[in-house]
């Protein structure tokens, strides 16, 4: 069985990504990381996976990888972006998050709310080789929150391409559905044909 460590202490992640593994790599083995949390201080998605890929890769001394993610915004030039998690200060406050994303973009109409999810996913070789991928999952800001699913800004991101006829956040949809379509999806997806060098 192949298998990698997680390089993540976030428990909606390792939820999310063993979903994702269940759903389209059965086969693989998503190890749990114990180690210390670095510095993440890269100005971008990719530096800041390679920062907590290679620290786990140096810690436990097998193949890691580590996602970074966040929803950018157009009309605020890729905002939050990076700065996802921390978009309303300096603790991870979610719902704070949330809510001023949402009170920064209250005049923008409908049609110019237009957003998309980002995750990079960086892996590490114990020999010191490394990869970067990205999945992109494109859509909007929603005027309100709705939905009790997911995470972060789950409930607020209307997906360009919906499962149902019905359009919802991801907040909205099932744990199955976000599995399959979302962007840690597309990048674990990206980095398939990679998981043949472990």
């Amino acid at each position: 069985m192949t298998s990698a460590v997680l390089a993540t202490h976030n428990p909606h992640k390792v939820t999310e990504f063993a979903q994702v593994v269940a759903a389209t790599r059965p086969e693989f083995q998503l190890l749990d990381y114990d180690g210390p949390e670095p510095v993440e201080d890269g100005v971008t998605f990719a530096e800041n996976a390679l920062i907590k890929a290679r620290a786990a890769a140096a810690h436990t001394g097998l193949p890691s990888f580590a996602d970074d993610s966040g929803v950018c915004v157009d009309v605020l030039g890729g905002g939050p972006g990076i700065f996802s998690a921390y978009w309303a200060g300096h603790r991870k406050d979610p719902v704070a998050n949330l809510n001023l994303l949402l009170d920064q973009i209250s005049d923008i109409a409908d049609p110019h709310r237009t957003a998309h999810f980002t995750s990079v996913i960086a892996l590490v070789l114990p020999g010191g080789a490394e990869h970067v991928v990205e999945g992109i999952w494109p859509g909007r800001i929603a005027t309100a929150a709705r939905g009790d699913g997911g995470f972060g800004y789950d409930p607020i991101f209307i997906p360009d391409e919906q499962p149902t006829a019905i359009e919802r956040t991801v907040g909205e949809w099932t744990d199955d559905e976000k599995a399959v379509a979302s962007h840690r999806a597309r990048a674990f997806e990206a980095l398939g044909p990679l998981l043949r060098l472990l």
